[in-house]
């Protein structure tokens, strides 16, 4: 493992990006148009009740059918073919999941300021490390029971001060504003989560990985993303100083530096 800055080169790769909980594909907007312009092809799926998905929460019940829409797009491809798959802060599960059901499709998974789950534990684990941390002050994030039996999985709906205190703290007024209008309930799936078996190293764990960390997340702190490099070592891992959990929107250029080198490392 090594860590290093992004450097930026030139070639092309099939990147598919996937989004975090509350928002959509959409939040990919300019990073996705940077690695366009450098000659990639990108695909920014929204996942099942996310973005301009149809769907309401009640309807996905599980974290695969929360997943389906990416895993759709997997099975899809034409035989042969590999993509560079990378997963933001929650996506990050959904990423490892694509990773166990398809790794002859994945040329490598890049986990930036997302959750990483390990092969020895649930997918949940990781997860349920975050919560019990207690690095982030949820504010006014909103947690719900969606039915009064409890089958479906709580809902979660980041709320104005904690959206603009810790995730979208270093973006413009302008992107605060786009990120509010845009975003959905959604949830964590967490009890859904800790039913399932952990990811096996012969198809998730084949999958090259690579972290990149975002030295100023004040939602998944540093520290953290550290800590789940620790518990699951990857190929590499690269940071960008001054990124916030949203650096998508704050700091693209960099991120998109990132993710072409290791498009063009990874996929060649």
């Amino acid at each position: 493992m090594h860590m290093e800055a992004c450097a930026g080169q030139a070639s092309s790769a099939h990147i598919v990006l996937v989004h975090g909980a509350c928002l959509g594909g959409w939040s990919w907007f300019k990073v996705a148009t940077r690695l366009r312009s450098a000659g990639h092809r990108v695909s920014t799926p929204d996942l099942a009740a996310s973005g301009v998905d149809p769907r309401p929460l009640r309807e996905v019940p599980t974290f695969r059918d929360y997943t389906k829409p990416l895993l759709d797009l997997l099975e899809s491809l034409p035989s042969g073919e590999k993509v560079v798959l990378v997963g933001h802060s929650l996506g990050g599960v959904n990423v490892a999941l694509a990773c166990e059901l398809f790794p002859e499709k994945i040329a490598a998974a890049v986990f930036v300021a997302a959750f990483m789950p390990d092969h020895r534990s649930p997918p949940s684990y990781v997860l349920e490390k975050f919560v019990e941390g207690r690095t982030l002050d949820w504010m006014d994030t909103e947690f719900k029971p969606q039915d009064p039996e409890g089958k479906l999985p709580t809902s979660m709906l980041f709320g104005p001060l904690v959206t603009r205190a810790k995730f979208f703290q270093l973006c413009s007024p302008e992107d605060l504003t786009l990120g509010r209008s845009l975003m959905r309930v959604n949830s964590m799936f967490v009890d859904d989560l800790r039913l399932q078996p952990p990811h096996t190293e012969a198809r998730y764990g084949s999958v090259r990985k690579a972290y990149v960390v975002f030295k100023d997340d004040h939602a998944i702190v540093e520290q953290f993303q550290r800590w789940m490099v620790h518990n699951y070592p990857v190929d590499e891992v690269m940071e960008i100083d001054g990124a916030d959990h949203m650096a998508l929107l704050s700091t693209p250029i960099e991120l998109a530096r990132c993710l072409s080198d290791s498009a063009v490392k990874y996929a060649a």
